[in-house]
């Protein structure tokens, strides 16, 4: 089964019909569920927080004996001591979406000694194992679909440019399956930095990449924040003309700029901010029910055209 924008949600408000069904008292004891994310730091975190609200306000309507706190992190320090917050207040389970992988997972470490319930969202932890719970998109599959992306535009070799995004377990594994994929293609990775999902970063690394390189045939943004921030830099140098650009996450201006032929961009990659509402609600589930969950929720990253744009495309969403 194919998934799309539209059936995540569809299955996502399912699921919160199936638990406002269940009784409040399912559970005595009262859980205390601890959650961790980025701010609001560009479309896709803004995304996220908008959906992390909405499932808290639907977890806490159907189970009332619930108990959710959520905390925001505008850098990597700022989200370590929200999580030693989260500890102190002790709580039973953990939902971490950690804005860097490396230095998120001591204090998540230390978190699962205490006996805590660990939840992981899409970036992941640096070591395995440590969560109990994963819910993420398809980072293999992500970076296979923008290289074989990639050798359809240049079936006879090319010269393309990377942007990748910050340093993250999800950002390691989308380059190497990305790298695996092309080997053999004669597409030429001119050089890879790190835009940090960031459409101004994004820019500042095009612009250099752009001086530096007279012939770039295709530019690899990572997500669709960047890939602005490249577009814009690409039209100001005056250098579209026979050059692609392909960012990734399904944003809604993005997904419209396919759907009436842009230029530069004709495809995307579909990694959605919604991931985080399944993540809370299994989690929320667990206590809720006293279901003794644990494994791996993967979403797929199909590739968006033209021709399927309009399965992706909600107007109304905040990202």
């Amino acid at each position: 089964m194919k998934l799309t924008r539209r059936l995540i949600l569809a299955a996502g408000a399912a699921g919160l019909a199936l638990s406002t069904a269940l009784p409040a008292n399912a559970q005595e004891k009262t859980a205390k569920i601890g959650i961790a994310i980025p701010a609001a730091t560009h479309g896709w975190t803004g995304g996220l927080n908008f959906h992390t609200e909405r499932s808290i306000k639907a977890m806490e309507a159907a189970f009332p004996q619930l108990e959710f706190v959520l905390t925001t992190a505008g850098d990597v320090q700022t989200q370590v001591n929200n999580v030693e917050d989260l500890i102190a207040q002790q709580i039973d389970a953990l939902v971490i979406l950690p804005m860097e992988s490396d230095p998120l997972t001591e204090p998540v470490k230390a978190a699962k000694d205490r006996g805590i319930f660990i939840t992981a969202v899409d970036r992941g932890l640096s070591e395995e194992g440590v969560e109990d719970l994963y819910v993420g998109g398809n980072n293999p599959q992500y970076g296979v679909v923008a290289a074989e992306y990639f050798k359809s535009k240049f079936p006879e070799g090319g010269k393309i440019v990377v942007m990748r995004g910050i340093p993250t377990a999800i950002d390691n594994i989308r380059i190497e399956a990305f790298q695996k994929t092309l080997e053999g293609s004669g597409i030429e990775i001119l050089d890879m930095q790190y835009a940090n999902w960031n459409p101004d970063k994004a820019f500042e690394v095009m612009q250099d990449y752009l001086t530096r390189f007279p012939e770039i045939d295709g530019v690899w943004a990572g997500d669709d924040d960047a890939a602005l921030g490249a577009r814009a830099a690409i039209e100001q140098a005056g250098r579209e003309e026979g050059m692609v650009l392909l960012g990734g996450s399904g944003m809604n201006r993005v997904i419209k700029m396919i759907m009436d032929g842009d230029k530069l961009i004709d495809a995307n990659i579909f990694y959605p901010p919604t991931l985080i509402a399944p993540a809370i609600e299994v989690t929320a589930m667990r206590y809720a029910t006293q279901s003794p969950i644990r494994g791996r929720y993967v979403l797929d990253s199909p590739l968006i055209t033209k021709e399927n744009a309009e399965e992706f495309y909600f107007p109304d969403s905040p990202y």
